[in-house]
């Protein structure tokens, strides 16, 4: 089973997919909430490649690293990454409103399925939003 996830950006691909895919940016919007945030990313965007984020819990109480390796790039249109033994898909397609990202990933089984898809949309609606700021 996939949970998926999506958003609109209204934005150029070529804004939307380096917002997406550089680690200034993503610093600045890879969050489900407020109390929460990337303190640091990596990226190395290429198939083989891999991938870090750390997020923490802003009080200091916890945190962990999102870690994985991209399996396929498109540029401007598909990233496609494991992150331990789940896999996820980013799709990114041009529309008239603007850009559609959707993810696609493999869900884990600590949290119900509905808990992920919220922290997932949340932290894509962060993206969109800063997106719209820049």
């Amino acid at each position: 089973m996939k949970v998926t996830v999506e958003t609109t950006v209204a934005a150029p691909v070529d804004a939307v997919w380096r917002a997406y895919t550089t680690p200034e940016d993503i610093v600045q919007w890879n969050a489900a909430s407020d109390d929460w945030h990337t303190t640091a990313a990596q990226v190395d965007l290429r198939e083989g490649g891999a991938f870090s984020a750390r997020m923490e819990a802003r009080d200091g109480s916890q945190g962990f690293d999102f870690a994985g390796t991209y399996t396929r790039i498109v540029p401007h249109r598909l990233i496609e990454y494991v992150f331990g033994d789940r896999h996820a898909r980013v799709e990114f397609d041009e529309t008239a409103d603007g850009v559609r990202v959707r993810v696609a990933f493999d869900p884990e089984t600590t949290f119900p399925v509905e808990y992920q898809r919220a922290g997932w949309q949340a932290i894509l609606d962060n993206f969109t939003r800063h997106v719209a700021a820049r």
